[in-house]
């Protein structure tokens, strides 16, 4: 009916300062109730094109502002966005399906941080200079920015991986492109609303709403658009690889992880336990950082897998807006039932589910029942080359296995495609050490998960990705270095 339409919230592409209607539209769902409460612009070519000339007509007056300058419109922006949290955390709880709780402590603070941070780390940036008094040439390096960034983003973490890309793009004076996923980008939108309020002139950043093989094809396709920043799956980033290299184009790939938990029986598990359940079922385990694989001693296995469990059934899955709930729903009814598929395939394999997913009954509010939650699930006894333990589920869903030495959990943990991040749990120093230098990850905890230094690099081996980013990282990623000679 014209009625419920109308209730419908319509995003507006945001090209050159302005907002811009688009000739069709995608419909987007709140993930826990299954309904469609938004409309999302169904951009091409055009839109991409328009908003590609926009950033490029505004990159000399951007890219020749002083660090200081720019370092002031991020922190600006950051207020703003800080200013609005609430309504940010709403927007990105009833978007996404993640708990109201995770949007307010962990999304919304950090993209307010992720501006923060570059709008400071900007400014610290050193050159380099060397003498060469035998020949009497003096040789040093200057940094420019690139030109038009595209920037594009996944469904996980809306808001905060957008921010982690345009800060550090426009902090190093770029311009700037950007396609959040059609499946939450109303965030975005809330952004761009914000801009120039923050002293943003027109088109430094510009955001294209679509889908990745109209919308963001165009992007990387596009000659004027010389580097690409992706978050999202191993499959798209092999496609974006083979479009951008007729164009020699720079990317930036971060990418899925298969990332293994290993608990050595000296770990606490008074620490270890709490926190592992929070690696595995954080942000309904919709977070290319969660840990889907858990390897614990043998010594400790069966107390690990009954405390475990025992915590895990004690997850809170309901209405994302609650505060006591502890797991919202999860994307879309499509990944709903490609996590449950997996679960199934475990069981057809002979692994025992111990929790969750087709053992314990969940009961939603009465608004939710068409939602798609899944209980938290743990799946014991799964062999090493099951799909469940080489592939990306991207869901409440962690696999626990034993192993008896240090030699054959490492070759274990590294037998994956995967090499993004890794946590051990031991008391023993030594061990912690060695085990960390021999596992294929680009990050890898102790006794911990998810504390992250922005200065430090952030990014994966192998199926995982492609480069770092980080304060120094995205700056040497989102400029161009020179080298300057001169004989006196």
């Amino acid at each position: 009916t014209m009625a419920h339409s109308k209730a419908l919230l319509v995003l507006e592409n945001f090209i050159a300062g302005k907002f811009v209607p688009c000739s069709s539209y995608i419909d987007s769902y709140n993930p826990s109730t299954g309904e469609v409460y938004c409309r999302v612009p169904d951009s091409g070519k055009e839109e991409v094109e328009a908003a590609v000339k926009a950033a490029k007509a505004a990159f000399p007056i951007w890219s020749s502002k002083s660090p200081l300058e720019r370092s002031q419109v991020l922190n600006k922006l950051a207020d703003l966005i800080e200013h609005d949290l609430e309504a940010f955390a709403q927007a990105e709880s009833k978007d996404q399906g993640k708990t109201i709780t995770f949007a307010r402590t962990v999304d919304i603070p950090r993209a307010v941080y992720n501006f923060r941070f570059f709008a400071s780390s900007i400014l610290h940036h050193m050159t380099e200079c060397t003498q060469m008094a035998t020949v009497g040439c003096v040789h040093y390096t200057s940094r420019t920015p690139v030109g038009v960034a595209g920037l594009i983003s996944p469904w996980n973490l809306p808001l905060y991986l957008l921010t982690w890309k345009i800060a550090p793009a426009i902090a190093c004076g770029n311009t700037v492109v950007a396609k959040p996923s059609e499946m939450t980008s109303v965030t975005a939108w809330m952004m761009c609303k914000l801009l120039e309020k923050a002293g943003l002139p027109h088109g430094v950043v510009n955001v294209v709403f679509g889908m990745g093989a109209k919308a963001g094809e165009a992007l990387v396709c596009h000659p004027t658009v010389p580097l690409i920043s992706f978050t999202g799956s191993t499959l798209t980033a092999q496609r974006i690889t083979e479009k951008s290299a007729p164009h020699c184009k720079r990317l930036s790939l971060e990418l899925g992880g298969k990332n293994p938990a290993i608990v050595f029986d000296d770990a606490d598990l008074s620490q270890c336990i709490p926190t592992t359940l929070r690696s595995s079922f954080a942000n309904q385990g919709e977070i290319c950082l969660c840990t889907s694989r858990i390897f614990v001693q043998r010594g400790i296995y069966s107390e690990f897998l009954k405390k475990f469990v025992a915590e895990a059934k004690k997850w809170k899955v309901g209405n994302p807006l609650d505060p006591t709930v502890d797991v919202g729903a999860l994307i879309s009814k499509e990944h709903l039932e490609k996590v449950r598929s997996y679960v199934k395939k475990a069981q057809a394999e002979g692994a025992h589910v111990l929790c969750g997913e087709g053992v314990d009954s969940l009961a939603l509010p009465l608004g939710n029942q068409r939602g798609y939650f899944m209980l938290p699930t743990v799946i014991a006894e799964v062999k090493d080359d099951s799909c469940c333990m080489q592939e990306e589920i991207f869901g409440p869903v962690t696999c626990v296995v034993a192993f008896d030495t240090e030699e054959e959990v490492i070759e274990r943990a590294n037998n994956v495609k995967y090499g993004l991040a890794a946590t051990v749990w031991s008391s023993n120093v030594g061990r912690v050490h060695r085990v960390a230098q021999k596992l294929q990850a680009g990050l890898v905890w102790t006794n911990c998960w998810l504390i992250r230094d922005l200065n430090l690099p952030f990014g994966g081996m192998k199926a995982s990705g492609i480069g770092r980013e980080g304060g120094k990282d995205s700056y040497e990623f989102f400029t161009e270095v020179k080298t300057v000679t001169i004989k006196h």
